[in-house]
């Protein structure tokens, strides 16, 4: 994945990397509804169309493959990637600017090559943890509980996971997400012990 610029401010971030299906963005709400913390969610841009409910500048910032292109050109993202054919997502140095500006650590619910990308582009001004299942088994069996996508569909991203769960030794650190509650105050504990530190 390409690294794109360096979001102008020296503040800090959290990264949430994990294969599809592992529960990050679960983690990832409950953490933003602490909000003693001080977090921002940082609104990812992507090339593909908004589900039913979603909303543009909420969820996503909905982009045209055009406009995402020539956000690429003019150095608008901090890192950018196809993830699929056709379907491209990525993070806007505005973005992440805008939540220092308002006092708050940007917290990324971004896949595992994002996640990657991220923390070399922050090092240590970012903490990253990767989210893991207890097992490729139960992966498979959250995603097919999902009942969003056809059996082909569903192999690629299987396949896909597999190969992320490689990715995770590169990660500051990582949480098994077997029992949700549990999990849900491991990331808080995470999150909270980096902030303590980092403005001690």
């Amino acid at each position: 994945m390409p690294a794109g610029s360096k979001p102008q401010g020296d503040g800090l971030a959290i990264i949430f990397s994990a294969p599809s299906g592992a529960g990050k963005t679960t983690l990832v709400r409950h953490l933003m509804s602490k909000t003693e913390l001080s977090l921002g969610f940082s609104v990812s841009a992507t090339t593909r169309g908004p589900r039913e409910g979603e909303v543009d500048g909420k969820d996503y910032h909905f982009l045209s493959p055009a406009d995402f292109a020539e956000k690429v050109k003019n150095g608008a993202f901090v890192e950018y990637e196809e993830v699929y054919e056709g379907l491209s997502y990525g993070t806007l140095c505005s973005e992440v600017e805008k939540l220092w500006r308002d006092g708050r650590t940007p917290l990324f619910d971004v896949d595992v090559v994002g996640g990657q990308t991220l923390k070399s582009v922050f090092g240590d001004s970012a903490l990253s943890i990767f989210v893991m299942p207890p097992s490729l088994f139960v992966l498979e069996d959250r995603l097919r509980g999902r009942g969003t996508e056809d059996e082909a569909a569903l192999e690629k991203r299987i396949a896909k996971a597999q190969q992320e769960l490689e990715a995770a030794p590169a990660f500051d650190l990582r949480l098994v997400n077997d029992d949700l509650d549990l999990a849900k105050q491991e990331a808080e504990d995470m999150v909270g012990d980096f902030l303590e530190r980092a403005y001690l």
